[in-house]
């Protein structure tokens, strides 16, 4: 996780200040990649804590297509509470606790022109499996004529697979990365889905490529980085998926285990909603 820590480091040093909608300051670099091997390691960062926890939950409730942040805290996960609760969104949400066309809802059930339902993650697996040599292996969650039918538009925007020799590759564009709080659990939460769709489609989880669009840093997390910045990175866990899955729907929390994990302690930073 050597490079996610240059990146941060690299914010810190050379990123410009700029105002942002939620009245606190960024400062922010533009376009940067990292790359992480799944042969290394799972990425979870180890110079602070992951809530890995809250990750899986996370991206079951993508996979499940839900926009119900009801079901995302039977899972035992809070951390899309805030923007439920956010007094913008009351106004527009269809019930309490209603996040509208999210993540998961493009994934599984994006809207066409027509009118029909579109399970973009169902068709992507299904093309992995038929014809694994497509460029077409995309799934987007960004979907301008929904924007307006969001708690918060998407900032992981869109994501791609790549077959070659039985081995899967996925690369993920993110519009907007909060380097301290969001970017390490992104890294996790898509390299996790690569495993998962690498199992059901009979392949070999590669390498997740992570392409960076406007990457920074709160200015009331600068003390926290600076903090990270001087711890040294632990070896790597290890990922266990239940093998005997072998649907996208078919995973539940026990199926996915972080394995040896070493970390330094936690530390806390504000949430910018």
């Amino acid at each position: 996780m050597q490079q996610y820590l240059d990146v941060l480091r690299d914010v810190l040093e050379n990123g410009n200040d700029r105002p942002t909608r939620t009245g606190i300051s960024t400062r922010a670099v533009f376009g940067r990649q990292m790359r992480f091997g799944m042969n290394d390691g799972f990425p979870a960062v180890t110079t602070k804590k992951l809530a890995f926890e809250s990750l899986k939950a996370e991206l079951l409730w993508f996979i499940s297509g839900s926009s119900d942040v009801k079901d995302l805290q039977k899972l035992g996960c809070h951390i899309w509470d805030a923007n439920a609760e956010a007094q913008y969104w009351k106004h527009k949400a269809r019930f309490p606790g209603d996040l509208g066309r999210i993540y998961g809802v493009q994934w599984r059930q994006w809207m066409s022109p027509s009118g029909r339902t579109v399970d973009q993650l169902a068709q992507v697996i299904e093309n992995i499996k038929d014809n694994p040599g497509s460029r077409r292996h995309v799934v987007m969650a960004w979907n301008p004529g929904e924007i307006g039918q969001m708690a918060l538009p998407p900032c992981h925007v869109f994501f791609q697979f790549f077959v070659a020799d039985e081995k899967l590759s996925l690369s993920m564009y993110q519009r907007s990365c909060d380097m301290f709080l969001g970017v390490p659990f992104n890294i996790a939460s898509y390299s996790l889905l690569l495993h998962m769709v690498a199992q059901v489609c009979g392949l070999k989880a590669n390498e997740f490529i992570h392409m960076l669009g406007d990457t920074h840093i709160y200015h009331n997390h600068f003390e926290q980085v600076k903090e990270q910045l001087k711890r040294k990175p632990l070896p790597l866990p290890r990922l266990w998926l239940n093998p005997e899955v072998k649907s996208i729907d078919g995973f539940r929390m026990d199926d996915i285990k972080l394995l040896d994990y070493q970390h330094h302690p936690p530390i806390k930073a504000p949430m910018a909603v």
